[in-house]
């Protein structure tokens, strides 16, 4: 069974304001670090993205992957992998839990990365640990300011 890197955060918004972020694709190279191209691909009845291309550029890790999302109610999300050139396979999720009588949203960003190339565990799992630190650092800036909403 793959090992998976886990971490929360807690936001100063709403569950809906922080997924709201968390779905709206499309402005994904605004705030998250490594993002530069987000194309959502497919959408569901309700609208909701299926598939999502995304085009990466973290410095020596350049990539292109889609990916398939599947969501739950309105307090998780979870993707894996469909293509890509340099992993073989991505899973995550976000599971956001009000807190604070719902003014406030813990939100916990779950992880696993396999790579094509070989690759310690620890390394990779340092590396997951640096993705979500960063996504996680970037949503709450994204959702703090206001921003989120703007669109």
């Amino acid at each position: 069974m793959a090992e998976h890197t886990r971490s929360s955060i807690t936001i100063d918004a709403t569950p809906a304001e922080v997924m709201a972020v968390i779905a709206d694709f499309g402005r994904y190279p605004e705030w998250t670090g490594e993002v530069r191209e987000a194309e959502v691909l497919g959408t569901d009845g309700r609208g909701r993205a299926e598939q999502v291309r995304l085009l990466l550029d973290a410095g020596a890790i350049k990539d292109e992957h889609t990916l398939a999302y599947t969501w739950s109610d309105t307090d998780e999300v979870s993707w894996s992998l469909v293509k890509s050139q340099m992993l073989r396979s991505l899973d995550g999720s976000y599971r956001l839990v009000p807190v604070d009588g719902g003014t406030h949203t813990e939100v916990t960003y779950q992880l696993t990365v396999d790579v094509k190339i070989p690759m310690l565990g620890t390394i990779k799992r340092k590396a997951e640990k640096v993705i979500i630190e960063r996504a996680l650092d970037g949503l709450k800036k994204r959702v703090e300011s206001g921003e989120a909403t703007a669109g």
